[in-house]
């Protein structure tokens, strides 16, 4: 199945390209390989749920921002790749978790962005990842997710 039919299905709608909240662009093409930029969970230009997962944010909370953030990477990769069939497998994904002292389920949280790309690229979602507590994101943000792709 395509993957623009496969969002489809999923009742996803792809946005446009989240505008930088600094100096850096989206997106960056190297050959085949495209580095997503640190994606944030914006819905409209806006943050639905911000501070620390594990004290303002729970874990299922966090999960759906982590989906959100994967939403906002596809857009950014739609942007570079055209279309989305281009995309030969999702590489490596990094999630940023915005921890309260204590929490520790980084990984439950990023598998919201993980679990969402297996869905919408099947085999070629597979990919590297790490999952990481920090202490802040921009903009008090409670996950932050950035990718690398390979272009076919």
């Amino acid at each position: 199945m395509k993957v623009e039919a496969r969002l489809k299905e999923l009742g996803i709608e792809i946005p446009a390209v989240a505008k930088p909240v600094a100096a850096y662009v989206p997106a960056v093409q190297a050959e085949k390989w495209v580095y997503i930029s640190g994606q944030l969970p914006f819905r409209q230009g806006k943050l639905e749920k911000t501070g620390k997962v594990g004290k303002e944010v729970t874990l299922e909370e966090a999960q759906v921002e982590a989906r959100q953030c994967a939403i906002n990477c596809i857009a950014a990769l739609r942007s570079v790749a055209g279309d989305l069939d281009n995309v030969e497998r999702i590489v490596k994904v990094t999630g940023f978790v915005a921890s309260a002292p204590g929490f520790n389920d980084q990984p439950k949280v990023v598998n919201g962005a993980s679990e969402l790309l297996g869905q919408v690229f099947g085999e070629a979602g597979a990919h590297a990842r790490a999952a990481v507590g920090v202490a802040e994101l921009p903009l008090n943000a409670c996950v932050e997710v950035e990718l690398i792709a390979l272009l076919k």
